[in-house]
């Protein structure tokens, strides 16, 4: 399967692909504006790669990367994404190789790009990166375009961007869960509750949960779910919780992102969750069906009550299983010998 070609981005544009011609490499970048007939063949790579018949979930094993290396460039901090991106390319048969910042000459002042260039230089075939500097991939992937031109890179999550493969494990999760095969989402509504500001989780996901056609209502305070996301990410904003509550089938919550100023917006704990928190009570509101989302880390006492975020219907360790499927469905997408045929 290939991914097909896209317009060239701007860096931190949303999109993916160069559009450099028909032998470039495509990059995911991002997934807004990205339509339904792109979106589907990478859904349906994650969900080949899922099974869910067993508990955790598991990743099925595929020696379609074998001989193939993927390279993890991690400017921030991570735990989710970074292991599942690893076992993700293992369970394909690729060698994984991991870079921090920290443990690399990047503390010694190389610059980001020169070490992205030294990465593909050893042979990567892609370059998993993730950073706290919205368009930072697509800032990569234009420094490898000469060096290293068959080096595809991956957004793990730029700044308050996007979160791409995020997006793509929690749909895989949503459809397995409400039984939504296709991905047909027609008729769903999922509430985003949280810091819809600085976080990245809501404008890739209410991207793809648009394109299958889920109606999407982001809720929060005002200086944390500011009425332009209305325009900006396409969904209703809403301020009641409570008057949505009775209608949703996912509510995701989001946790404050604190290392992008969203601590100061919230006001006090107590009063963020008076109006905002999955407590237990409001959690026995919600319709027979409907299941709990959370893409981590998870701060309990804050945005959910640990009995919610620990109960039957929570989906919060599905969506890290789910994870590592969703990467490894991109992964063989991009890097798969019949993608890298077509790409010229």
């Amino acid at each position: 399967m290939t991914l097909p070609a896209q317009q060239a981005q701007h860096a931190g544009g949303d999109g993916a692909g160069n559009g450099a011609g028909e032998s470039a490499p495509r990059h995911l970048l991002g997934v807004r504006g990205l339509p339904r007939e792109t979106i589907l063949p990478l859904l349906h790579a994650g969900g080949a790669a899922l099974d869910t018949s067993t508990i955790p979930w598991r990743t099925r094993s595929s020696s379609a990367l074998l001989g193939k290396r993927v390279a993890t460039l991690f400017l921030e901090d991570s735990t989710r994404t970074r292991a599942s991106f690893t076992l993700a390319a293992r369970t394909q048969g690729a060698d994984a190789l991991d870079v921090s910042a920290a443990a690399s000459s990047i503390s010694k002042g190389e610059s980001v790009t020169d070490t992205a260039r030294v990465i593909a230089s050893m042979g990567a075939d892609a370059l998993v990166v993730r950073s706290g500097s919205p368009g930072m991939p697509g800032v990569l992937a234009r420094a490898l375009a000469e060096v290293a031109p068959d080096c595809l890179v991956v957004n793990a999550g730029d700044g308050r961007h996007e979160h791409p493969t995020q997006a793509l494990g929690d749909a895989l999760v949503i459809a397995n869960t409400l039984g939504r095969e296709g991905f047909g989402f027609e008729g769903l509504r999922v509430l985003i509750v949280g810091d819809g500001r600085n976080s990245r989780v809501p404008r890739a996901n209410s991207a793809f949960l648009r394109a299958l056609c889920a109606e999407v209502v982001a809720i929060g305070p005002t200086l944390l779910a500011p009425a332009s996301l209305e325009n900006a990410l396409g969904v209703r904003v809403s301020r009641d919780l409570d008057a949505e509550l009775e209608q949703a089938d996912v509510v995701m919550l989001l946790r404050i992102q604190r290392e992008r100023g969203g601590g100061r917006l919230m006001g006090s704990v107590r009063d963020y969750r008076l109006g905002y928190a999955l407590t237990g009570a409001r959690a026995e509101r919600l319709k027979p069906g409907a299941i709990v989302m959370h893409p981590g880390p998870v701060n309990r006492g804050v945005e959910i009550d640990p009995g919610v975020a620990d109960a039957p219907r929570s989906m919060i360790l599905h969506q890290v299983s789910a994870g590592v499927a969703a990467r490894a469905g991109v992964l063989r997408a991009m890097l798969a010998d019949d993608a890298r045929a077509g790409h010229g």
